[in-house]
């Protein structure tokens, strides 16, 4: 079990790319939760078996059709507090 933090950039905000993440991380049984940014970004924090977290960030470089994912940057979390599922998160970083 680990955690990650995953940044996507690219036409991410107003497709239906958080609830796409959501969906796929709870397919997954990977908890956390996904927020936009206000610089245009959306951010995912993803815990979960290894495997999980990399299936979830490979659907997530690929997004849904409505989506156009330019960038994924992927860096490891020491997150101590963790939803028990998988949010979408409404506050903007």
């Amino acid at each position: 079990m680990g955690c990650v933090r995953l940044t996507v950039t690219g036409m991410v905000q107003g497709v239906g790319f958080r609830a796409y993440v959501r969906d796929q991380a709870r397919h997954l049984g990977v908890t956390g939760w996904v927020r936009n940014r206000k610089d245009g970004a959306v951010e995912v924090l993803a815990c979960g078996p290894e495997t999980a977290l990399e299936a979830l960030s490979e659907r997530v470089a690929k997004g849904p059709a409505s989506a156009h994912v330019v960038g994924l940057v992927r860096e490891a979390s020491n997150e101590k507090r963790v939803p028990e599922s998988f949010l979408v998160r409404y506050d903007e970083t």
